[in-house]
């Protein structure tokens, strides 16, 4: 418990004597009555004793040389801190109505005459002092309450904060049960659509087209699956700050013109009208990025849109960002939906007839990676049916015209024997089984030592390595094939499923010459032997990095 100070009385008064016999007096009750008695000589003095310390009633001479009492009590009642001490003068005249009159004017509470009476001086300090101790109970009750008050409001605080953190989690918890939902509907269709053209492909009495549209069905679905995954991992990259970007002087129009014509010749627009409307902006930024950003805005807007809407693709210029516009007549997006698109997991109904499906990933994907760019992204919309709009800006940056590099044809080139190091049997089996058919010569291993034997008794001219091998890695198989001086001259493909810029750099300075991302598909791989077996072959660094867009994009 919080020690509690004495109330305190202060007796001024300029003799001595009186001044003895006046403390004197009251120190006979300071014990039974719990207060401290002080004293002053003088009104210059009272008023220092005023400034350092509370008191609970001050007995003032009247008659005192110098600031008398009067005096003394009005300057002690100007200070706002000691305003409502109470004074009991004490005089030794009798004093008239307007002696009184003056002494109340100044702030007295009451009057004594000397000789002072010891029981009538008893009973009102008692009472002054009774008071003090109450006021001071009350302050203390009001501070505690005071406390009190502050301790609930913060209490309520944390407790509508948790009730908002709850809400929140419960609407993420969900979002990601709705996500994961989607992304099971996603997996299952193309792995239906697959499994069910390879049981027609065992069927007896199936004829040539019949097998001819099941493989391209697995091809395609093959392809589509790749995209899920690219997606999810793109998405990872990105919320864990994983995504480096290879910057290099884009433009914008000629970039989004060569996606709208990919569109148009696959069909993905043909029941749309899209309008284009496109000015001359470049940017620093990375090409297979800034290509996924206008996808996935172009996916959303046709995934939302019913066949026959218009699509609007508007690039502008300002003196500081490049401006990109996607507006759709589609759907529209709710106004309590609005704020949150660009969240991870979020999405609109499920409900509605998308022409495109997909994960409702894509906005989020998008923001990330316009903010990596320096950028911004906007969405609005009029409301449900409205359709609605997408803007992005990106720093703009001045053109620079670079060097273009000279790829040497290679259909004439001899075609390597190769080595593919692959611990998946059925893997293996088709890649082997692919390069064949492309008048390759291959042999294969199941592991990092055996594949290190067959490369000394095979002498390859190129080996494709997978990463994640048992027993040895396929970081240490390229390690200890460039240090035998007999299988230095081999050129080293990694294959991984890992596509990180570090990931690459890893690649690299363990002897790779290229870095391929699973899955790969067979004309990546023909062009990737291709450039590697060309005498004019291009530097390892940036053959890993074209080959690597190539493959992602």
């Amino acid at each position: 418990m919080a020690k509690v100070d004495k109330p305190k009385i202060l007796v001024v008064n300029d003799d001595a004597n009186s001044l003895f016999a006046l403390t004197s007096l009251l120190a006979q009750w300071a014990e039974q009555e719990s207060y401290e008695v002080i004293a002053a000589r003088s009104g210059e003095e009272a008023l220092r004793q005023v400034l350092m310390h509370d008191f609970a009633v001050i007995l003032l001479d009247v008659n005192m040389p110098g600031m008398d009492g009067f005096e003394t009590a009005e300057a002690i009642h100007q200070r706002a801190r000691s305003a409502n001490i109470p004074i009991i003068f004490i005089t030794a005249f009798v004093a008239d109505e307007l002696d009184r009159l003056k002494a109340y004017q100044r702030g007295a509470a009451d009057f004594l005459f000397t000789p002072v009476i010891p029981q009538i001086l008893h009973a009102k300090i008692s009472v002054f002092v009774a008071l003090a101790m109450k006021n001071e109970e009350l302050k203390r009750q009001a501070r505690q309450l005071n406390q009190r008050t502050t301790d609930l409001i913060s209490s309520n605080r944390r407790l509508l904060q948790e009730i908002e953190e709850r809400k929140v989690a419960e609407r993420q918890n969900h979002a990601k049960d709705e996500f994961l939902a989607m992304l099971g509907h996603e997996l299952r269709n193309p792995l239906s659509a697959i499994s069910s053209a390879a049981s027609l492909l065992g069927l007896p009495a199936v004829g040539a087209d019949a097998t001819i549209r099941a493989r391209k069905i697995i091809q395609r679905q093959s392809q589509h699956l790749g995209r899920i995954v690219d997606d999810l991992l793109d998405l990872s990259r990105a919320m864990s700050g994983k995504i480096l970007l290879n910057r290099a002087p884009v433009d914008m129009a000629a970039l989004i013109r060569n996606c709208l014509e990919t569109y148009r010749t696959t069909g993905r627009t043909a029941d749309y009208e899209v309008h284009v409307e496109l000015e001359t902006g470049w940017v620093d930024g990375d090409v297979t990025r800034l290509e996924q950003i206008f996808s996935n805005l172009l996916d959303n807007a046709l995934k939302y849109t019913p066949p026959g809407g218009a699509i609007d693709v508007l690039l502008e210029v300002d003196e500081e960002d490049v401006i990109l516009t996607v507006h759709d007549t589609g759907v529209g997006i709710n106004a309590d939906l609005l704020p949150h698109v660009f969240d991870v997991f979020v999405q609109g109904t499920s409900t509605l007839d998308r022409a495109q499906g997909g994960l409702g990933i894509g906005l989020a994907l998008v923001r990330r990676l316009v903010e990596l760019h320096g950028g911004g992204v906007e969405a609005d919309s009029a409301g449900p049916g409205e359709g609605s709009t997408f803007l992005i800006r990106l720093p703009r940056t001045e053109r620079i015209t670079e060097p273009t590099l000279q790829i040497m044809e290679t259909n004439e080139q001899a075609k390597p024997n190769v080595l593919l190091i692959e611990d998946n049997d059925d893997g293996r089996e088709m890649m082997a089984m692919m390069l064949s058919c492309y008048g390759y010569e291959v042999r294969h291993a199941a592991d990092g030592l055996e594949g290190l034997a067959v490369a000394r008794e095979y002498r390859p001219g190129v080996a494709l390595v997978d990463i994640g091998l048992p027993g040895i890695d396929g970081y240490e198989v390229a390690r200890r094939l460039r240090a035998d001086p007999d299988m230095q001259n081999i050129r080293l493909i990694a294959l991984t499923g890992y596509g990180l810029a570090e990931d690459q750099r890893r690649v690299l300075e363990a002897g790779f010459d290229m870095h391929l991302v699973k899955p790969v598909d067979i004309d990546s791989l023909m062009k990737a032997i291709a450039s590697l077996t060309a005498g004019a072959a291009a530097a390892p660094a940036t053959a890993t990095a074209a080959t690597t867009a190539a493959v992602r994009s």
